[in-house]
């Protein structure tokens, strides 16, 4: 996000969070094709910097280190694929964090083509617009632009695509972008989430399950969203953003383009929160994975994802017990050892070293009194 006094442009309709859907590990089909052009750490628990220096790799010493990872990493909220991927394996997500380095040309190129589809589909219901931003104020604003214009949308029974949503989870801020929404022939409200594939497969299972936790969360904060659960004094209490701050000039014209008589966050803010509640926009019906192939945009196949609540809320909380500082980071599972072939840091996964790995058998917990 731009500072004060710095000039930074950004779609209005496509600035969403920082949770590009395709932002996330490559699949192991994809990942076995580009190892060996991944660069490997040293055998030791270093790793080169970008001056070709050796640099330490941080080691979470509870004793020592008495911050948690969200104040380590200087994080305000985290993005809903920051969750999935520790879903994927938390020790891996937490050395990208720690190290965090120039991306493969191929991994580059993966990527990029998948930004693409997604971008030529979000043209499909809408125009594009440059807004030059002077604050992270003005960001935040052009997110709740983007949000005011595609509430009736929606509202009236169209199409919506890249659908900002934020919500307090276990204490931390949640934020993430929806690929799609619309209504089913039987007036259900249907979520789609586009994955893109580099070769004409479907992903192995350990990826469909991360893929489904994924969607369940933006379900569970939509939900909350709509049904009047996101408050705006927890957005601001995360954020730290300044309401009373007026807009910059360019966004203030295109608010008032659209019809809008604000002229600070603060007036865009009330106006979010009234449209979601007022709108009666429905829960979430319908969880919908599409599996697409980057090179001929065929459709692999497609996957309706059953919700499971109290299941989604154990493995969040889980998640978030790492984010806030009350556990060590966990690998994987020895049933999924086989993760470790293909990350970039297996020869200093401190969990490996360890023995970290241990079969997933079930562990009777007491039941909390309610």
């Amino acid at each position: 996000m731009a500072e004060t006094g710095e000039e930074e442009t950004v779609s209005a309709e496509a600035s969403g969070f920082s949770d590009m859907s395709d932002s996330e590990f490559l699949d192991l089909e994809d990942s076995q094709e580009l190892s060996a052009s991944l660069s490997k750490p040293s055998p030791a628990s270093e790793l080169p910097g970008k001056d070709g220096k050796l640099i330490s790799l941080p080691k979470w010493e509870r004793g020592l280190d008495v911050s948690s990872p969200m104040e380590r990493f200087h994080l305000k909220y985290l993005c809903v694929t920051d969750l999935s991927t520790q879903n994927w394996c938390e020790q891996q997500m937490v050395y990208g964090k720690e190290l965090p380095g120039s991306v493969a040309p191929e991994k580059a190129a993966v990527l990029d083509t998948g930004a693409s589809i997604h971008l030529a589909r979000e043209l499909e219901v809408h125009d594009l617009v440059t807004i030059p931003i002077t604050s992270k104020e003005d960001t935040w604003a052009v997110k709740f632009l983007n949000m005011l214009s595609m509430i009736p949308t929606l509202q009236s029974g169209g199409h919506i695509r890249e659908f900002p949503v934020f919500g307090e989870v276990e204490g931390v801020l949640l934020v993430g972008v929806i690929d799609e929404l619309h209504y089913t022939a039987k007036g259900e409200l249907e979520l789609v989430e586009l994955k893109t594939r580099r070769g004409p497969v479907l992903p192995l299972e350990a990826q469909k399950k991360k893929d489904r936790f994924q969607v369940s969360l933006y379900k569970y904060i939509f939900d909350a969203m709509v049904q009047g659960k996101v408050t705006a004094a927890s957005l601001l209490h995360h954020t730290k953003l300044h309401p009373e701050k007026p807009l910059g000039p360019s966004v203030l014209k295109h608010a008032q383009q659209g019809g809008f008589s604000v002229t600070s966050l603060g007036d865009l803010m009330d106006l979010v929160f009234l449209s979601l509640t007022l709108s009666d926009l429905p829960v979430i019906d319908i969880l919908k994975i599409e599996y697409i192939h980057q090179e001929t945009a065929a459709l692999l196949g497609s996957e309706i994802v059953s919700f499971e609540e109290r299941e989604l809320r154990n493995k969040v909380q889980h998640y978030m017990g790492y984010w806030v500082g009350r556990r060590e980071p966990q690998g994987v599972d020895v049933e999924e050892a086989w993760k470790c072939r293909t990350c970039s840091y297996a020869d200093i996964c401190e969990w490996r070293k360890g023995g970290g790995m241990r079969s997933s058998v079930p562990v009777p917990q007491t039941k909390r009194a309610t």
